[in-house]
């Protein structure tokens, strides 16, 4: 390794181990010294039988800890049909579920926009907090935000410790236990997709999802940001995510950009495609189309 590297890597501990000093240490755990990446293989199974006991001791249920990697010759990409959604918001409570995401305060990776169709895709003016009786609601359409998985992220870019960065499936991930809390990241994402547990998060214990990913759904520490990821721990192992199952009108679509017979690169090709600020070059693989 290059002596300049080497420097580089102590001065980022030496920035995390003074910020772990200053908070009180919530949140970097065990990992603190390396990046997950560079973990030796036997340091991370140990990492892992940690949290194994962690989620028993806190949820009183047996959980199942995966680090499953990439599959190869796969880069995942998602779309979303907005002729098709109708507002119901169910694709946010999946998530949440599937998630693990805190009840106590409400911590939602997806966010439902309601648009008024005389102003046309018009953030300016949408409302995420629409509460009609029924959905959808007349003279309206909605336009679900999460996180973009862009393929040229600026929350990477700016992340001091290099707690968050894009793997080779094209998702964006963050170790929750490198995380310093420092909000970088949420200051450079353009679409608002990270969150900050403010508080321990609060699980109800019957609806915990006790099949985790490192990297993914396990319940996040008091102090982390934390987002979306394309349900690693679903997708990883060759299923939807919830989102997209639970969708009623079948608005939502995901699979292989890789795959020229997959049902994303028949859209991408075929239909009318938007991407979400385009002008920043952060290349989205999160897509939005009019499938009617």
């Amino acid at each position: 390794m290059r002596t300049d590297l080497i420097s580089r890597r102590l001065f980022l501990s030496s920035v995390a181990k003074a910020t772990v000093a200053a908070t009180g240490g919530a949140a970097l755990a065990s990992c603190l010294s390396q990046h997950l990446t560079e973990l030796p293989r036997e340091t991370l199974l140990a990492r892992l039988s940690e949290l194994k006991a962690e989620l028993k001791a806190k949820h009183g249920k047996d959980a199942t800890v995966s680090d499953k990697g990439p599959m190869p010759d796969v880069v995942f990409g998602y779309a979303l049909d907005l002729s098709r959604c109708v507002g119901c918001r169910r694709c946010v409570y999946a998530c949440v579920e599937e998630n693990n995401q805190s009840r106590d305060p409400q911590i939602h990776w997806i966010r439902v926009q309601q648009m008024d169709k005389r102003k046309g895709v018009d953030f300016a003016h949408a409302d995420p907090y629409y509460q009609p009786e029924k959905v959808p609601e007349e003279g309206h359409f909605y336009v679900p935000v999460a996180c973009q998985q862009c393929e040229n992220p600026p929350c990477v870019k700016v992340c001091p410790v290099q707690a968050t960065w894009r793997e080779q499936d094209g998702i964006v991930v963050i170790d929750y236990d490198w995380c310093i809390g420092c909000r970088y990241c949420m200051a450079a994402c353009p679409y608002g997709a990270r969150h900050f547990n403010w508080s321990e998060p609060a699980l109800p214990s019957e609806a915990f999802n006790a099949t985790t990913h490192y990297l993914g759904n396990r319940p996040r520490p008091k102090g982390v940001v934390e987002k979306c990821t394309f349900c690693i721990q679903r997708t990883r192992e060759g299923r939807y995510p919830a989102c997209v199952e639970v969708c009623p009108v079948g608005s939502r679509k995901f699979g292989n950009l890789l795959d020229p017979k997959s049902e994303i690169r028949y859209i991408i090709e075929n239909k009318r495609v938007l991407v979400l600020k385009a002008e920043l070059n952060t290349l989205p693989k999160f897509f939005y189309f009019y499938g009617t």
